[in-house]
């Protein structure tokens, strides 16, 4: 599943609007304007790529005649030193995309590369899946939420109205899990999973007597995660969220849990070393 491309065509117009909503001062002064060149994206650490679709409507939005080739694919892993794509034409065109074009690809980059390394994390023969959360960039959830899927992992709700997820603040307002529960039950579609999270076993158990067909553990020891799947015995699908880190993946997986949900995906991803090298 690709990211829409008016939305790629929206974000890059705000983001080169952003950083050449005056022009370039520096390249208007230092470069011919008939001057040609070529420069090759490489990597500057081992890194999963994504991106290529956003890197080529930028440089598409300054400048269409430009010429831009890539030699890895979304998903594909690079080594140090390794060249990424290479983009030819006119000078001034390639100097004004470059930093919006870096700035994409770094951050998606990052995020898949963050999700590969959870991915591999899990013990063999797995069935846990590595899923994103809503903790995304504003205005950059389709690019991000796309980097986790070339990293391997799996995304979570899409938005507010694509699921019933009962958080506890939910449950602090409603008055109870299982009134929470019982609410979401009677408004939502029957077509639509009820998940909520729990953050005790008491809470766990009401959720499960009101019919949660996916329960959230949330901040959970991972000592008692293997009771917890245990009490849920298969009728409930099993979450786990909370401090997630690639030290503690594989104990969480070996204890027979579905989904691990980690934030951390993309709200502490950074951004990765690549950089455009001029040739």
């Amino acid at each position: 599943m690709s990211i829409p491309q008016r939305t790629i065509e929206r974000v890059v117009a705000l983001a080169l609007e952003e950083d050449l909503g005056a022009g370039d001062l520096t390249t208007a002064a230092c470069i011919d304007p008939q001057t040609r060149g070529r420069a090759e994206l490489r990597a500057r650490e081992p890194l999963v790529f994504c991106g290529a679709a956003v890197v080529r409507e930028v440089f598409r939005q300054i400048d269409a005649d430009l010429s831009l080739d890539f030699d890895v694919s979304d998903g594909g892993k690079v080594a140090v030193g390794g060249r990424v794509a290479t983009v030819a034409g006119l000078a001034a065109s390639i100097l004004q995309g470059e930093r919006v074009a870096l700035n994409f690809a770094q951050r998606m980059s990052a995020v898949a590369t963050r999700t590969a390394e959870l991915v591999a994390a899990l013990p063999a023969g797995s069935r846990t899946r590595i899923v994103d959360t809503r903790k995304t960039t504003p205005g950059l959830r389709a690019f991000e939420r796309h980097a986790v899927r070339c990293g391997g992992g799996h995304n979570h709700r899409e938005n507010l109205g694509s699921a019933v997820l009962i958080k506890d603040n939910h449950i602090a307002a409603c008055g109870g899990v299982a009134e929470a529960v019982r609410a979401a039950r009677a408004y939502a579609p029957h077509t639509s999973r009820i998940t909520c999270e729990v953050g005790s076993t008491s809470e766990l158990d009401e959720a499960l007597a009101a019919g949660a067909d996916v329960v959230m553990l949330d901040n959970f020891e991972d000592a008692a995660l293997p009771a917890a799947v245990a009490r849920i015995a298969g009728r409930a699908l099993v979450e786990v969220s909370g401090r997630i880190t690639l030290a503690r993946v594989a104990e969480i997986a070996r204890a027979g849990v579905d989904v691990i949900s980690v934030g951390a995906l993309t709200h502490s991803a950074g951004s990765i070393d690549l950089g455009l090298d001029w040739t």
